[in-house]
């Protein structure tokens, strides 16, 4: 389990390393763009089984922490729907990895 942290220590969200890596790839090209926008995800029942969103911003420091070395395999229909969904009203939505690549 990787951790995206979020400002200077204050928000710590816990995220499956292969999950954490398309969410950079998505994050890192709305930043580089100087886009801010939300990201939501449903809470872990450990801490209250709720839903959580933050808002992202270049000037808000970012870190994204691997437990593994190793690069997963990119699967780009996933970043494809993450990106929509970072683009749309709503925000960034976390959603299931697609099974079927195209």
């Amino acid at each position: 389990m990787g951790k995206l942290v979020y400002g200077i220590g204050s928000l710590e969200i816990t995220i499956e390393d292969r999950i954490l890596a398309h969410l950079q790839i998505v994050i890192v090209a709305k930043l580089r763009r100087d886009e801010g926008f939300v990201m939501s995800w449903k809470d872990d029942p450990e801490v209250g089984d709720g839903r959580s969103s933050i808002w992202l911003h270049r000037a808000v420091p970012l870190y994204f922490k691997f437990d593994s070395p190793d690069q997963p395999e990119i699967n780009r229909q996933w970043v494809e729907i993450l990106t929509i969904s970072a683009n749309s009203a709503a925000g960034l939505r976390l959603v299931e990895e697609p099974t079927e690549q195209r």
